[in-house]
């Protein structure tokens, strides 16, 4: 091959990198390098978020059998595989599998996992340390998938119109959950199976917040007569403080500005009657934005379809969020399922 003795000057040291489709990261003018961001897994159906900073980073281990072990440090890893002791059998995430027997003495592993609609937190721990912990985002857009499938078999059908309707000859099956739904739940539950082929988890603890959601619309209300009519004396404002008394719908927050909320938004079909109206803060308020109650509702649909099927203990949202502002954590995904993995 022939060497290319010409010096090339057309490009400076400090020029901008050239634009990719690669990841946006790479477009931002001036950049030179990715910066330690977390990348979107090439997942279809999640994507993987690792939560706290500062984790004791552990390399999964298997024996000679290829049952779970407790993780080893990466420098002892690197001296296994070194020594020829150990071998590589999955590269992501990395797994060493031993070449001679040693002893299975395992610590009690628990792993607690804070149930979600669109993220699912999770944490594994010991008596003394954290060893993984993360958050996964639940792929969206289920239902408009679905419907773009169906189109799309209706249009090949519609081509072969002597075939006979099948529409109209399925059943439901005992138990059946919305496509949605079902998948939500595989995905918990696919988490769980993934995290016990790599850590040799003892025991599994689910947060089942229990949401009533018609409690949230129609609660108790003391010192107020319905039958006289719910705006009997009261303007609607004064009326949903009295009903709400004084604190936020969705997380009980008080002596904070409250704004009026409608429970199922205007745009899908919601109305301005007191029924369809509540109280919350403007952060909540914000965050709901044209959502409606079925986030809520997930985890009453689930929740006990989850515990039977793993098997598992469960806790619930108050004794979590006592927990983990006992230990002095901030509210997020990964910190409520440490916090539960405490328990």
């Amino acid at each position: 091959m022939q060497k290319l003795l010409v010096e090339l000057k057309n490009t400076s040291g400090d020029a901008l990198q050239t634009p990719c489709s690669v990841s946006e990261t790479l477009n931002r003018e001036g950049t030179l390098s990715v910066p330690c961001t977390v990348l979107a897994n090439n997942n279809s159906d999640e994507d993987l978020h690792y939560g706290k900073s500062g984790q004791d980073l552990r390399v999964p281990v298997i024996n000679m059998r290829g049952e779970v072990l407790m993780p080893t440090r990466p420098r002892k890893a690197r001296i296994l595989l070194k020594q020829k002791k150990a071998t590589v059998v999955q590269r992501s995430p990395f797994i060493i599998q031993l070449k001679y027997p040693i002893g299975e003495n395992k610590q009690a592993l628990t792993l607690g996992i804070d149930s979600g609609y669109t993220t699912i937190g999770f944490s594994a721990v010991t008596e003394k340390s954290e060893l993984i912990s993360g958050e996964l985002t639940i792929r969206k857009r289920i239902s408009k998938l679905l419907e773009q499938r169906s189109s799309y078999r209706q249009t090949r059908r519609s081509r072969l119109w002597h075939r006979k309707p099948r529409f109209n000859n399925r059943s439901i099956a005992k138990g059946w959950f919305t496509p949605s739904i079902q998948h939500k739940l595989n995905t918990h539950l696919r988490l769980i199976e993934k995290l016990k082929k790599i850590l040799p988890i003892t025991k599994v603890i689910v947060e089942v917040a229990s949401f009533d959601t018609h409690n949230l619309q129609n609660p108790e209300i003391k010192g107020v007569e319905y039958q006289l009519g719910e705006l009997q004396g009261y303007e609607v404002r004064e009326y949903l403080l009295e009903k709400w008394k004084h604190k936020c719908a969705y997380y009980g927050k008080s002596n904070l500005p409250m704004e009026i909320e409608h429970i199922i938004p205007k745009i899908r079909g919601g109305t301005d009657r007191v029924s369809n109206l509540t109280l919350a803060c403007h952060k909540c308020n914000q965050k709901k934005a044209k959502q409606t109650l079925k986030a809520t509702a997930f985890m009453n649909i689930i929740r006990w379809r989850l515990v039977n099927t793993l098997k598992c203990d469960w806790t619930y949202g108050y004794i979590t969020k006592h927990d983990r502002i006992e230990i002095g954590l901030k509210k997020s995904h990964v910190n409520d399922a440490f916090a539960s993995g405490k328990n």
